[in-house]
Formats: C-alpha cells, structure tokens, sequence
C-alpha cells in the first residue's frame, strides 16, 4: 500500500493528535466534584442519634456564626519567612508582636502545584484542589460556578467588600457589593498597585454596612519578579503591609460588639523561589504563612513554637465554620481545630461532624468502594461514639467520664478527617497511566515512523509504503492486536478504578489497538529495508557505506535521551544541566572529527591518497596535450598563490580544529553567568554580582556596549532610516532599564539607587 508524502504526513499528524489527546486526558485528570451548585444548600446533617429509645438530638441545624466581621487580607507571593524568620522580627514589628504575645494562632499553609494566583484563589474559597489545567486559564479567569465560600456567604446574605486583584473580580462577578479592581500585569509597578487598595481602607472601616472584607495586595509579588526576595524594597513593602495590618486589627478591636468578636486572617496565595519567581513546587513557593487574629482567643503564653503545619485549601472549612455557613460541597480540607478551641465540647463535636460528614459524601460520589475506605469506616466508628457521648450528655452526665469521652471521639473525629482527606486529594493528583501509556506509544510509533520516512519525505513525489500486505507483517500484525487487547482485557478488568481509556467503548479500544499494531508493523518494515540497503554494493567504492556519522548518532542518541529524562520531574526543573553535558559532549566528538578529517584521514586513507595523485596526473597531461608554455615570472606568481593558498587551507583546518575548545569556553562562561533552576539558585553567580547594588557601572558599561555592538553589527545593510529607528529603539531599551534601575546613565554616578528614587516617585504620584 503506497502514500503520497503529503496524505502519508497529513496521516501521521492525526494520528499524532489521537495520541497527543489521550496523554493530555490522563495527565489532567478529573478533579473530585459533588452536585452543581443550585443543590448544594440542602438541609444540614443532624447530629448522631443516640442509641436508646426516646432520646433524640434537636441539633438539626448550621451552627450560628462565631465572628461577626471577618477581614482577610491576602499578601501575595507572602513567604512564611517573611513573617516567621528575621525579615518578619525586623520589618513587620506589630504582626511578630502579635504572633508571639497576642491573641492569635499561626499556622505554615501548605499550597499544591502550580503555585499561581488563580488556582490558589480557588484552593482558599472552595477547598479544592485545582489541577494544572488551570494554568491554562489563569489569564483569563472565567467566572467559578462550583460551590464556594464567596457565593454561600452571600446566599446567606452577607455583605462583601473587595479590594485588590481583579482576578477576584472575574471569578466572583456579581458577588460583591462594592468593589474595585486592580491589574497584576504591570509588574514593574510597586506602589501603586497597593495604594489604589489602601485608599479606600479608612473609609470602609469606618463604616459598619459590610460582613466580610477581603484585601488582595500586590506589591510584593511584584517586587518579587523583578528583583527577587532579597531585593532592598522587600523590607520597605513588609512594613507597609504591617502598618495596614496594624490599622485593620486595631479598628476590628475598638469597633466590637458584646455578643460577637471580629476575626482578622492574613494568608498568602503563594510563595516565591530564591530567583522571585512562582508556580514550581520549591518550599520557598508552597509555604505560605496563615495567621487566625481575634480577640476571641486566649492570649499566648509561655515561648513561642514552631507554627503548625496546615493545608491551604483547610480555610475554607474553617470560615465556613466561623461565619456559620454550609462547607463547600467539593472541599477537601479539614477544619483547624484551634480556631473553635474556645467553644463547649459539645460544639466542637458538632463542627467536626459537620466537615466529616460533607468529606464523607465527596467521597461517595466519587469513589464506588467509598465503604472500603480507611477514612469513610473511621468517620463512622467516630459517629457511633460521638451517639454514645450525646447519650450521656442528655442524661445530665457532667462526670469527667464525659469529658475523656468527649476528647477521644474528638480526637477519632479528626483522624477520620485527615483520612478522608488524603484519599480525597489523591483522587485529584492520581494521573490515568494507562491513558498516558497509550498515548506515548502512539506518539513515539508515530515519531520513529517519520524519522525514518524523512529521505524519502524531502522529495516532492516521495512515495512510502505501509508495509501490510506481507504474510510476515500480516502475522505480526494480528499477533499484535491479540497480546495487545489481551493487555487491555487484564487492566481494565484489574484496576480499582476506571481510567478514561477503559471507559471508552470495546469497538473504539480495537481500533486503537489495530492503530498500535499497524504502526509498528510499518516502522519493523522500514527498518529491514534500511538494513537490506546496506548490503547492497555500492557503484563507487570511495563513498563510505555508512550513510550515519558518529555525530548523527550521538545528536538522535542525545535528543531521545533527553525527551525520556523529562519523565522526571527533577530533571524538568534541571532541564538545563542535560543540555551542558549534551553540549560537551558534542563539542569532543567534532573536535575527534575535525582531527581526523584534518590530519588523520590524508595521511592514513590510501584511496584517498590515490584520486589525488590520479586529479594531479590528469591536470599535467591536460597542460602537455595543450602545449601550455607557462613562463617563469608566471611560475613564481602561481607558486606564490599555491602557497598562500596553502597557507589559508592550514588557517582554517587550525580556525576549525579550535572552535569547539571556543564554544567549550564559552558554554563554561554562560554556566556560571547565571545559576538556574532550583537546586543551585541560591548560590553566587557572576549574574548576582552585576546585578547588585555595588556593581552597576560595570553592569551598565557591559550593557551598553553590547547594545553598541548589535547597532554596529546590523546597521551596515540597513537603510538610514532604519538605522535611526534601531538607534532609537536600542536607546529606549537602555532608558527603560535604566528608569527601572538596573543600569544607571553615566551623569548619576555618586547618585541614590534608582529603586530607592522610583519607590519614592511613585509615593509622590500617589500622594498627588
């Protein structure tokens, strides 16, 4: 059977994206959901009956609110060191007093990949766990239909403030009773994008027609993109953020009612690495501090401890629980436990029994074993005791015997929890292998099968053909299906839950496997016709019958190596350091060539010493046979031009011989320029030398004449209007830096740094 090269490519390439779609299904899974959100507000779960006739619990309803007025201030990019470490202690005074001394609770909140505005918005509002699918969409966020804190507090009629990133915005629309948005994509901006949030601070605290404020600054994500988290505005920006937090908790206090206290939360979205960037999975990135404020708490005592470790999307159950809301249907985070610490045994049990009971049902309706599971069979052994704890407690049992029964079917309570959580959320990050498996051997069969075909694909009438019809390949062909559906047979008939694959219809699953089969019949065909071509005598014997060089070998060697090394998702972060030894080694196998091609192969290979002697022969009978008389002035001149001819074949077997020693150096050069990825960041490079503070006029000069050297190397074959635009727009690149202080002009020498003398331009636009 024989294709045309253009339907043979137009086939390959749809086939490449049937396999390209099935590894994408199974590398963004289904994320764990329960009912739309229009049924999410049935009624509440009872408390546990308790055993015995004529005892009944008239606990059938949400809890009433423990906080009236509830601010959360959001810092992006806010790493926990930042208020736990020594940055916190030096430039966030009052919130360190506050930690340390107040009444409050810290936690450290775990954030899962990617670590980006967007999916951790998410995370905090609903208590799930975005996928990676929604860094697609970070761009442009649509609005979130799945049940959310945001949403149950305004069906419950709370008023909401918000101020700060527009994302909120575009999640939330209509939500908000007042609100103003602001841009995060002018990155260079570190003022104003944070007083067009404060501005309205004053104003709103004064007034008492809202519930719920929420505050998202930007600031110090900026900074850290631009310059990193050890820049010098880092501190500055710190402070800032601790004046308003200190504003904010002293109106809350001083604004109080009798019944109901206020609650301040201070929380990060996300980190950021050594290099101020975010969306990996470093600790800088995933550790964000959580800070639970109010005048409800019991004052700290006694030397402060290592700040409990919590998960981010843990918020959400535990706000819902505060302002008296349902949790959100398709959270997956637990209730921390402090926060309600100061209320009845009784209370308590009823809020653990609420998460445990919304966790419970997430995991029916997403697992079809949910019975077998460890946490769903401790939920109900914590149930059961929690039924006999109410029995005694309606018999006015007030004995520590209640007490210790209490605090065991608490502590049952949030085991249950911690289980019924992990299985929730490895339900969200268990990719569907089998799908992945399937699509990456399509795409490879399809790979291989063009990387073969590409000789015969470069011609424009190249024909290939798909070698189906031969007995040999036909058997092969039909023994293929049979293992390969057999394959199919035992996986989907073995695995505890169903993949997308397995989902899909017999007649769909045989005909992807008749694909598979088909694929590599042909690429087993095109390999033994290469094999039998190199059998064949070649007509002239000079020309090497090997068609690949070792350098060939070692480029598709290197290249097959290094797509199977992105399996792992160290060497996706250390990408970069296959790529220097895939170099190197590169630049030593030219150099051998180059060695042998100059001084070995003239020397050694006696065919070639033979045609030129035979091409020297030739031209002397040609001169005899034209009776050429050539005179001597003329000799001297062609001996002068055979010399220096001479002279530039060694120039440039010695230019060529040396250039990979060059690339070897400078490859050297650019790898301690800047120190990549994560695991070597943190260490000194020459690029942090430059970009300090101390070192900006050696920056600025190298900056310049490197902008001097493209005009000079470009502007020779350019018109002189172009030659104005590209002085113009090399100046303008060079003033942009300089105005966001990375190089300075060479008339501020001596002169503040230009980061210092922006920050305070900006605070006097905004003051204006």
């Amino acid at each position: 059977m024989r294709l045309r090269s253009g339907v043979f490519a137009s086939t390959c390439l749809l086939v490449q994206a049937l396999g390209v779609a099935l590894f994408l299904r199974g590398f963004f899974p289904v994320p764990v959901r329960s009912l739309p959100r229009r049924e999410a507000r049935a009624d509440s779960p009872a408390e546990p009956a308790p055993p015995g006739p004529g005892m009944v619990s008239n606990w059938t309803k949400i809890p009433a609110p423990l906080f009236n007025k509830v601010v959360v201030v959001l810092i992006d990019a806010l790493r926990d060191d930042f208020v736990f470490g020594s940055k916190g202690k030096q430039f966030m005074p009052y919130t360190t007093q506050v930690v340390e001394k107040g009444t409050s609770y810290s936690f450290v909140a775990e954030a899962k990949p990617p670590t980006v505005t967007m999916p951790r918005i998410k995370a905090l509002m609903t208590g799930s766990i975005p996928g990676f699918i929604d860094v697609v969409v970070n761009l442009n966020s649509p609005a979130l239909l799945e049940d959310n804190l945001i949403w149950q507090a305004k069906a419950a009629g709370k008023r909401i403030i918000f101020y700060g990133d527009d994302t909120w915005v575009k999640l939330f629309p209509k939500h908000f009773m007042e609100y103003d948005g602001t841009t995060s994509f002018f990155v260079s901006d570190f003022t104003e994008v944070d007083d067009n949030v404060t501005r309205h601070l004053d104003r709103v605290l004064k007034r008492e027609d809202w519930d719920i404020l929420i505050l998202h600054y930007l600031g110090l994500d900026h900074i850290g993109h631009i310059s990193g988290p050890n820049s010098p505005l880092v501190g500055p920006k710190l402070r800032e953020m601790d004046n308003i937090l200190k504003k904010i908790h002293i109106s809350l206090l001083s604004k109080e009612e009798a019944s109901l206290p206020n609650l301040l939360v201070v929380c990060g979205d996300h980190g950021m690495s050594e290099t101020g960037s975010h969306g990996g999975s470093s600790e800088g990135e995933v550790h964000t501090p959580l800070l639970f404020i109010s005048s409800a708490f019991e004052k700290r005592s006694g030397p402060l401890t290592q700040p409990e470790r919590v998960q981010q999307t843990d918020l959400a159950s535990t706000l819902a629980v505060g302002l008296g809301l349902p949790i959100s249907r398709n959270s997956v985070g637990n209730l921390i436990l402090p926060v309600v610490g100061g209320k009845t045994m009784r209370e308590q049990l009823r809020f653990v029994h609420l998460n445990g009971f919304q966790l419970s049902r997430l995991l029916q309706e997403n697992t079809p074993a949910y019975e077998k599971d460890p946490g769903y069979e401790h939920f109900k052994i914590a149930e059961k005791s929690h039924g006999n704890w109410i029995k005694l407690y309606l018999e006015g049992n007030n004995s520590e015997i209640l007490l210790n029964l209490g605090k065991k079917v608490l502590k049952q309570y949030l085991e249950a929890l911690k289980t019924l959580s992990s299985s929730l959320s490895k339900q969200v990050a268990q990719y569907d292998m089998y799908s992945m498996m399937v699509g990456t051997v399509i795409i490879m069969e399809v790979l291989l099968l063009l990387l073969l075909s590409v000789p015969k694909a470069l011609s424009k009438r190249a024909e290939f053909e798909v070698p189906l019809s031969p007995p040999l390949f036909s058997l092969l062909f039909y023994l293929m299906c049979l293992m390969l559906c057999a394959v199919h047979v035992i996986v989907c008939t073995s695995a505890e839950s169903l993949c997308y694959f397995c989902s899909m219809s017999w007649l769909t699953a045989v005909g992807v496997m008749m694909l598979i089969s088909a694929l590599m019949c042909g690429i087993l065909s095109a390999v033994a016709k290469i094999f039998e071509n190199s059998r064949l005598p070649l007509k002239n014997p000079a020309v090497s019958s090997s068609s690949w060089s070792e350098i060939d070998v070692l480029i598709l060697a290197g290249t097959i190596g290094h797509v199977l090394s992105l399996g792992a998702s160290s060497f996706i972060e250390e990408e970069h350091q296959t790529w220097y030894f895939l170099i190197n080694t590169l630049c030593l196998v030219l150099c051998q060539e180059l060695c042998r091609n100059n001084f070995l192969l003239k020397e050694c290979d006696p065919q070639h010493s033979t045609n030129v002697k035979q091409n020297f022969d030739s031209l002397g009978e040609t001169s005899d046979c034209k009776n050429i008389d050539i005179p001597a002035a003329d000799n001297s001149k062609l001996d002068k031009a055979t010399s220096s001819s001479e002279f530039m074949k060694g120039s440039h077997k010695w230019i060529s011989l040396a250039t990979p020693w060059v690339i070897l150096i400078c490859c050297r050069l650019l790898r301690s320029l800047n120190q990549t990825g994560v695991q070597w960041a943190h260490r000194p490079d020459f690029g942090h030398w430059l970009t300090s503070s101390e070192h900006k006029p050696e920056l600025s000069f190298l900056a310049a004449v490197s902008l001097l050297m493209i005009f000079f190397l470009v502007q020779r074959r350019c018109s002189l209007v172009s030659k104005i635009a590209m002085a113009l727009g090399l100046l303008g690149v060079y003033s942009y830096r300089a105005a966001v202080g990375n190089v300075i002009f060479p008339w501020q020498h001596g002169g503040k740094d230009i980061s210092k003398l922006q920050h305070e331009e900006h605070r006097i636009v905004g003051s204006i």
